[in-house]
């Protein structure tokens, strides 16, 4: 079962509730809550709450520690818990039996085997292949590990009692390996997750110990990106349902409901086209809904009506400064070479230039620090709008929100990678970035040279334990911190702080719309005493960010046809993006708009040349088929004429008064038999002397008059009976020779139904021929649209060629800049300078302490 809740409903009384309730009622004994790590604690109070009299155990993280697993362990097995509360990441350290997770492995590599057979077949792509080799060697290295590792003496996921889990933020679990021919699908992941996977192994456990009944996953995006992620939440609720259906296999299912498309597309270095083939729209839209929703309850905001605070929505537009302008009009420049082939992929790409572009509409310092603080760019108007609401909502000591992926603190390289691994796979889906400007720095600066005092400004990355989180959630509750600032990984999902908050800021564009739906989340959501919230999204004018919110937009659109309390359109169009294309660069930077209709007649002139050739295709069909149809329709007559002469030559014979059928009565080898059982055995004796002598046709007597003759058929290795009447009727023998004979008699007796099966094909086959020659007369529904576009665009084109080479023979181009390269150069001095006198301290100090 899935809880889907578009409407900040509180997921987690839900989940509490549904778990109580199952006990009372039988369907559990014992569940297991698996929730973001911070909110651990947070889950067990709003536990106690509900239900003051429950026993819970609320683990932690030293409780997970390996001295102390055998004991935990031991406590959960044994102890009479309505709830067991665990982290995210601690999951992992519940161990599955070995036979198990070998059984399951196994599983996985047969699945990637079985695709990469048919890769090859199909001369897939190498790359594809060798990717799907590296996931099956990793899968079967774990194997290996499993029979030589000692594992730990602890009590196995299987023993501890727990019949059903509940998993909060179920999205962050969306990386599960999927083995599939097809590449760049978005949603569907090529590599594996072994977070995913080990979630995968305990739901594929608890639908064989529970019947499908034991898995509930709690989120308010299931759907983040595309609609892919859907089957990925479907094989951990439904995989038993996928594997009846035969689409457990993610080619089978999109094959269903995806729209597969190849074609040319600029390579994400940007130096090449590839052909590539994408799930460009999805079909079958209702059923796919149907099938989801038998194990997804989805309660959208208008069916929710919740005391939420009333969201107001400021749309705060900067105009861009001189140094913005000319950094857009670089980036124009260093798209025009990566066009041209002028610069190696290596060094720059259209995914680095969308990167440069979301920075230079933030704040110019990203791209290099020694750049000018310029007051009206939309990170100083953001501190203007904080500081003003800080000074009006003083007396109630109401609080605000400030997102930014972009120029995030450094993190502390104290952590090992391991102990990271979950939070990066997080953070590197956000496209957190950090680098030698802190966004977060400079606010908390400003704000403090203004007048608020320092701890009321809090950074997320500086609590990074679920204790430290709590205690500075507890704060933000509190009014003591009034202003903090984080990302959207770090806090997007989990962070309960609405009690005050008065105002969110979205400083910058995440790419994914449910990044901006976790974010306004944290402020729109039950719990907030304030009954009108401000939420201030901020763009800079001829910069990437009105682009970034429309792609947005769009994908939001198609994500909205799914999970929605409608009934979804039949076929929706995918959307997927993460850099922008060289034409839509171009538009953007010069602020022509003449480009960017450019880009959209050649894609619709393509798409409606594809329509043509398809509308020709099916024109030739249809000649086809008129060609043909005076054949077929002579065929056809013939044999209804045939049959009804011989249906009536049937109805002249003797009629078998306790039978209502013609008399029984058949010749063979001359003799003449009346009874059944004698002409069986006669028919036997007949079949066994000829069956050896060919393959030809021999005759063997006559039925009511009709000459019987039969054949060895190679092909289908037995005997072939033919009636010859006006036409030709024909079945196989079997081994049994009293049902041969029927076989031949009912080949007579069924002529009534064959007659009118015959008339039924020769009615339709008139009825495709007129609506073959209806097609015909129709012309090409969208010939003038195209005719019209092409010309257009076929100007547009002759117009910008002529204007760009009217302006290379004047010579009039505006000097080019190298802001970027000088950044780059900048960047890599203070680099050397640090490392250089990093040597030397420490040489300093190894000479001191000799």
């Amino acid at each position: 079962m899935e809880i889907t809740s578009k409407g900040y409903l509180s997921l987690s009384f839900e989940m509490i509730a549904t778990a109580m309730e199952s006990k009372r009622l039988g369907l559990c004994n014992k569940s297991l809550f698996v929730v973001p790590n911070h909110l651990t604690g947070q889950i067990g109070d709003d536990f106690l709450k509900l239900y003051p009299n429950a026993n819970i155990l609320v683990t932690t993280k030293k409780d997970f520690e390996k001295k102390n697993r055998q004991e935990l362990f031991a406590r959960i097995a044994s102890g009479n818990f309505d709830a067991v509360i665990i982290g995210h990441s601690q999951l992992k350290h519940i161990p599955l039996s070995q036979e198990r997770q070998e059984r399951q492995l196994e599983e996985q590599i047969q699945d990637i085997l079985s695709s990469i057979e048919q890769l090859k077949h199909e001369n897939g792509d190498s790359f594809q292949v060798k990717a799907m080799e590296r996931t099956r060697k990793s899968l079967q290295k774990q194997i290996e590990t499993l029979k030589v590792k000692k594992q730990d003496d602890v009590i196995p996921f299987e023993q501890l009692g727990v019949d059903r889990i509940f998993v909060d933020e179920a999205h962050e679990f969306k990386n599960l390996f999927c083995a599939t021919k097809l590449q760049n699908v978005a949603g569907i992941s090529n590599s594996a997750s072994q977070k995913a996977l080990d979630l995968f192994q305990k739901c594929r456990y608890m639908d064989e110990k529970t019947g499908g009944r034991g898995i509930v996953f709690a989120t308010g995006t299931p759907v983040s990106n595309s609609v892919t992620e859907l089957h990925t939440m479907m094989r951990y609720l439904q995989y038993d349902f996928l594997q009846e259906k035969g689409l457990h296999h993610f080619d089978s299912w999109v094959s269903t409901f995806g729209k597969q498309k190849t074609d040319w597309e600029l390579a994400p270095a940007g130096n090449k086209f590839k052909q590539r083939t994408r799930i460009a729209s999805y079909a079958n839209m209702p059923e796919l809904t149907s099938m989801f929703k038998q194990c997804a309850d989805v309660k959208t905001a208008d069916m929710l009506h919740l005391n939420v605070p009333e969201c107001e929505m400021h749309i705060v537009n900067v105009e861009p400064t001189e140094l913005q302008q000319k950094l857009v009009t670089e980036l124009a420049d260093r798209a025009d070479d990566i066009q041209g082939g002028a610069v190696d992929p290596e060094v720059d790409n259209m995914l680095r230039i969308t990167g440069d572009g979301r920075k230079v509409g933030l704040d110019p310092r990203l791209i290099n620090p020694d750049f000018e603080d310029n007051p009206q760019t939309k990170l100083n108007q953001c501190i203007d709008n904080v500081y003003r609401i800080h000074q009006e909502t003083a007396s109630d000591k109401l609080t605000q929100i400030i997102f930014c992926d972009l120029g995030v603190p450094r993190g502390k390289p104290a952590k090992t990678a391991k102990s990271q691994s979950d939070e990066e796979e997080i953070i590197s889906d956000s496209l957190e970035e950090s680098g030698d400007f802190c966004i977060y720095d400079d606010i908390k600066k400003k704000l403090m040279e203004r007048g608020i005092p320092e701890k009321e400004i809090a950074f997320i990355h500086d609590a990074p334990t679920e204790k430290a989180k709590a205690e500075l959630f507890e704060k933000v509750r509190c009014g003591d911190v009034r202003v903090l600032i984080g990302s959207t990984a770090k806090m997007g999902t989990g962070t309960n702080v609405q009690d005050r908050l008065v105002a969110l800021h979205d400083l910058d564009i995440p790419w994914r719309p449910a990044d901006l739906e976790q974010r306004r989340g944290r402020m729109v959501r039950q719990g907030n005493i304030n009954k009108q919230v401000h939420l201030y999204r901020y763009v800079t004018k001829g910069t990437f960010d009105a682009y970034s919110y429309q792609t947005l937009e769009a994908k939001q659109r198609f994500i909205s046809q799914i999970i929605t309390s409608k009934t979804p359109a039949r076929t929706c169009e995918d959307v997927d993006q993460q850099a922008l294309s060289y034409s839509e660069i171009k538009a953007l930077c010069t602020g022509d708009e003449r480009i960017k209709e450019l880009m959209v007649l050649e894609s619709e002139v393509k798409e409606l040349k594809s329509m043509q050739s398809e509308y020709q295709n099916v024109h030739y069909d249809m000649q086809d088929k008129l060609q043909r149809y005076p054949q077929a329709k002579q065929r056809l007559e013939f044999s209804i004429d045939a049959m009804k002469k011989d249906l009536e030559h049937c109805k002249s014979l003797p009629i078998d008064e306790s039978t209502h059928l013609p008399a029984f009565k058949i010749t063979l080898d001359g003799t003449t038999y009346t009874d059944r059982t004698e002409a069986g055995k006669a028919l036997e004796s007949v079949c066994c002397k000829l069956i050896g002598e060919s393959n030809k046709p021999l005759p063997i007597g006559e039925l009511h008059g009709f000459p019987i003759t039969i054949r060895f058929a190679p092909d289908q290795n037995c005997l072939q009976a033919t009636l010859q009447g006006s036409k030709p009727y024909t079945t196989n023998f079997s081994v049994s020779f009293p049902t041969n004979l029927k076989h031949l008699e009912s080949l007579l007796f069924s002529l009534d139904q064959k007659i009118a099966a015959t008339q039924n094909a020769l009615n339709q086959l008139n009825l495709d021929a007129k609506e073959a020659e209806k097609i015909l007369a129709e012309p090409f529904a969208s010939g003038d649209i195209l005719r019209e576009k092409s010309e257009r665009l076929t100007t547009l084109r002759d117009d910008l060629n002529q204007e760009a080479m009217e302006a290379a023979k004047s010579g009039n181009k505006p000097q080019r800049t190298f802001y970027f390269e000088m950044a780059k150069l900048k960047k890599n001095a203070r680099t050397i300078s640090k490392s250089t006198l990093e040597k030397a301290e420490g040489k300093k100090k190894a000479e001191s302490l000799e």
